[in-house]
């Protein structure tokens, strides 16, 4: 997929070697860097908070190059007027480069500066500073790893003392947040703005992270695109402009041009599901949607819906192992098939899945119980040897992965890329900040976490969705990424018709037209 339709998300490592790069290659200088970076962020305080003149800051200076970008702050801080206090965690010996550089500076302006050694509190200097109008987070940077020692805990509680009277802007990532799963360790600053340098760190694109960070600015300190383009992130966040990979729709182009979208699914109780699945289809734009499900429950999953064909299989209301063999005649009119939505667990599915897996399919879309029946038989996998999107939620990818659901969240990036490494499928993370993962390791992250997205069918839709581009003949990445945001679009869509939820996954189908139209109008 074209860079156009995403944005860079670094993780620290990818980060660091910009930086060299910019430095050791191109021949930038650090201090360079660390000038821009000081500019930027002292341009976003004065857009969140008005001029500075006057105001008392307190700037918390880390022993690293985190550090040395606060200390560039603190200089044009008190240029512009302010009352600056640095409070500096390593001593003023050991700090090398740029850093160094920055904090000599500050020392010839007469800034104020004070030693936050290992057993001191902040609280001891602000007593004699007075309490800060602003406090500029410079502790910590993205590449803080593990646990908080004790002393940096009881520092980052000591500023979040003062979250509801001070505003607080975080430099390149709030203290103590990892910069690569946007988890705490186990605290972080509580930030009203976080500025982030150059690109915002993947850490930051994760729901988790969003209570620490507040808004968030991305401020370019000149590294060159010719180096991030020949070192690209691993990562990316989706924007608008994977909307444009949608097929363009044309006067003369008949029903069959749009794709005949299958959908293997539903079973006793667990009807829904196919039918929901049959409107994000339709919805997205499919020429015919037909759900192929057992004979005895076509009518039920049918749903009285003209719009929906049936393929009766079988002749009761259990998969079974023949069903496979009554699909044989008809696979050749079908562009694309979902497989797995209320499929249930009865164990006579399985032999349905392993004689489907011996079968000559289209590209597939693999969701819900097929995912679960995959877990028990991971042999499926070897035998479905079409190209396939598959779209887990954390209980099912870590089913699969063979860990808890809980380790899923924990490092969410991580868990999607071992899925799709594991299974060699394009793969689908589901939950807030979905991320669509590639078997290279490349991924793609969703900026929308969006509460009206979950509820019950939701993922249905998804893979209704997912599939019907699939059968208009998209790439299967390209596939993957522009449903995941249009899925999101009809989320943000519903969030302003249903405030407090509400909402119904039928109605997340249904607002895959307008949200769409809206976002392209706009």
């Amino acid at each position: 997929m074209e860079m156009y339709h995403a944005v860079p998300l670094p993780t620290p490592e990818e980060m660091t070697a910009w930086d060299q790069a910019t430095i050791e290659d191109f021949g930038l200088r650090q201090e360079v860097l660390m000038e821009n970076a000081g500019l930027g962020a002292h341009g976003v305080l004065e857009d969140s908070v008005g001029s500075v003149e006057g105001l008392s800051i307190l700037v918390i200076a880390g022993s690293g190059n985190n550090g040395g970008d606060a200390f560039c702050v603190a200089r044009h801080l008190a240029n512009s007027g302010a009352q600056v206090l640095v409070l500096h965690t390593g001593k003023k010996k050991d700090y090398r480069g740029a850093a160094a550089a920055n904090m000599r500076l500050a020392q010839k302006m007469g800034i104020q500066l004070g030693h936050l050694a290992k057993g001191r509190s902040l609280l001891e200097f602000v007593h004699d500073f007075g309490e800060p109008d602003v406090i500029v987070d410079g502790l910590l940077g993205t590449g803080f790893k593990g646990e908080l020692r004790e002393e940096t805990q009881e520092w980052i509680e000591d500023i979040n003392i003062f979250k509801s009277s001070a505003f607080i802007l975080s430099l390149d990532i709030p203290s103590g947040l990892s910069g690569l799963t946007g988890e705490p360790a186990p605290v972080a600053v509580m930030a009203d703005t976080t500025v982030t340098f150059e690109a915002a760190k993947i850490g930051l694109a994760m729901p988790s992270s969003a209570e620490f960070t507040g808004d968030i600015h991305v401020c370019g300190i000149g590294i060159p695109e010719f180096i991030k383009h020949s070192t690209p992130a691993t990562c990316s966040m989706l924007t608008d402009g994977v909307l444009d990979l949608l097929p363009a729709p044309h006067p003369e182009m008949h029903k069959g041009d749009a794709g005949h979208v299958l959908i293997l699914g539903g079973s006793i109780g667990l009807t829904g599901a196919p039918h929901l699945a049959a409107l994000g289809a339709i919805r997205s734009g499919a020429g015919l949607v037909t759900i192929g499900c057992p004979a005895g429950l076509a009518q039920e999953v049918k749903g009285g819906n003209p719009d929906i064909m049936t393929l009766p299989l079988g002749k009761g209301t259990y998969w079974n192992e023949g069903m496979a063999q009554d699909l044989i005649p008809h696979l050749s009119r079908f562009s694309a098939i979902l497989l797995g939505p209320g499929m249930g667990r009865d164990e006579r599915t399985l032999g349905f899945l392993r004689a489907l897996a011996e079968l000559d399919l289209p590209k597939l879309v693999v969701d819900a119980d097929a995912l679960y029946w995959i877990a028990q038989a991971p042999e499926l996998l070897e035998h479905l040897s079409t190209p396939m999107v598959l779209t887990p939620h954390p209980g099912e990818a870590a089913r699969i992965l063979g860990i808890s659901a809980e380790d899923v969240q924990a490092d969410r990036l991580h868990a999607a890329q071992d899925f799709a490494a594991q299974t060699g499928a394009v793969s689908i993370l589901k939950g807030a900040g979905t991320i669509i993962a590639l078997p290279d390791g490349r991924a793609y992250v969703s900026p929308f976490a969006i509460s009206n997205l979950a509820v019950a069918g939701s993922g249905d839709v998804l893979g209704g969705l997912s599939t019907s581009l699939l059968a208009r003949d998209m790439e299967l990445e390209d596939a993957a990424c522009l449903a995941v945001y249009w899925h999101g679009l009809a989320g943000g869509q519903l969030s302003e018709d249903f405030p407090v939820r509400g909402n119904t996954a039928s109605d997340i189908a249904n607002a895959l037209p307008k949200a769409l139209k809206e976002t392209v109008d706009a």
